[in-house]
């Protein structure tokens, strides 16, 4: 076989799917990249067994066809070295001796036989399609994978739940003290269905869709899921289990609405609002490490900020001027969680829903973004006072 190709070009294929490949495999030919030659088009699938991504790359003057297999490592760390020019890859056949040329030398090693590489099982007859744009794929998994758990006794916990109806996907997320919750009405299905995304797919589908402009389409049965884009498939097992109903543990009716302008928040800062950001973020430095407890009191027109570490003998407090005009309550949140949930909402100001110190607080953003509808729910921490 014989095939020549921009280095730069095969090295962004290789880079877009060599995160799935793990640091210690089952089996060891998947250490190694899986290339299939036909025509001029050249294949190339990553796999840790549970997770597999499949790219494919334009060649030139291709001669013969064949599976071979390359270590990952053997072939990404010279190429990242290589400046942009065309390379000519001619392998034997018989032994699999493959020979790298560029513009002023050559690399050589051995391959491995293709055929020895693990094959994928087709999705049953009765496996389920959904179409949906690329980044809104993004924006679902970027906003709830945060809240997912790492919990070896619940492992449903531990991916994205894509709860699918006939007018809307709904993405779930908890670890049982966080939850999200983002219904997107602009994706439509033919039925009614659920599978659970693991988180290791979750996190390569993040990096890989931030480059995606298309369409995406998830075709899925009870074990698996197959994720088609513009320039990759991914298959990845999904999780096996019934999702607990997110939608009992959230309030209905939470008689206390807080209106704070996000900014107020960390992560969003803005010069001019230099004073307001960070507040909780400040003032958590002196909260308890071992609790992070950050302690919410609702005033009139102003939330106060207040953190304390009595083995340190430390505390801090700071006003935040908000939109509030009942009577005052006093509520505890981890502030780690607080943070990373204001982290996730874009819209300037966030409307806290809060019935009592004991119950979960709701926070959810003052405008949705265009067919958006998203929640976050944090469950409350004991005050000492």
């Amino acid at each position: 076989m014989r095939f020549d190709v921009s280095s730069t070009a095969l090295l962004s294929r290789l880079q877009s799917i060599s995160k799935v490949i793990a640091s210690k495999n089952s089996l060891p030919i998947l250490d190694s990249f899986l290339f299939n030659l036909e025509g001029n088009k050249l294949t190339i699938t990553a796999s840790d067994a549970e997770t597999r991504l499949v790219t494919s790359v334009d060649v030139m003057n291709a001669q013969g066809s064949g599976l071979f297999a390359v270590s990952a490592k053997i072939l990404l760390d010279p190429l990242k070295e290589l400046p942009e020019q065309p390379l000519t890859f001619d392998i034997n056949d018989d032994n699999l001796e493959i020979f790298i040329h560029f513009q002023n030398g050559k690399y050589n090693f051995i391959g491995q036989k293709g055929d020895t590489y693990p094959q994928q099982k087709p999705l049953n007859e009765n496996a389920i399609s959904i179409m949906m744009d690329a980044q809104m794929l993004l924006n679902g998994i970027s906003r709830s994978l945060f809240a997912t758990a790492d919990d070896e006794l619940r492992p449903v916990m531990n991916g994205i739940y894509f709860d699918i109806h006939t007018d809307d996907l709904t993405f779930v997320a908890s670890d049982g003290h966080k939850l999200v919750r983002l219904r997107n009405l602009s994706v439509k299905s033919p039925e009614r269905a659920s599978f659970i995304l693991p988180k290791k797919p979750a996190n390569l589908l993040k990096g890989l869709l931030s480059k995606e402009g298309e369409m995406v389409s998830i075709k899925f049965d009870d074990n698996n899921a197959y994720i088609n884009c513009a320039n990759f498939e991914m298959v990845c097992r999904l999780i096996e289990g019934r999702y607990p109903n997110y939608n009992s543990v959230i309030p209905q009716e939470n008689p206390f609405k807080v209106t704070i302008d996000r900014i107020s928040f960390p992560h969003k800062v803005t010069v001019d609002r230099q004073q307001l950001i960070g507040a909780l973020r400040r003032v958590s430095i002196f909260s308890s490490q071992a609790s992070s407890l950050i302690k919410l009191r609702m005033q009139e027109n102003q939330i106060v900020i207040s953190a304390q570490d009595i083995d340190f003998s430390t505390s801090a407090e700071e006003k935040i001027v908000c939109s509030f005009d009942g009577t005052e309550l006093s509520i505890g949140f981890k502030a780690t969680y607080l943070i990373e949930i204001l982290s996730n909402i874009n819209s300037e100001e966030v409307i806290l829903e809060l019935a009592d110190p004991s119950r979960a607080g709701l926070i959810v953003p003052s405008e949705n973004e265009e067919n958006e509808d998203l929640l976050m729910l944090l469950m409350p921490m004991m005050l000492n006072d």
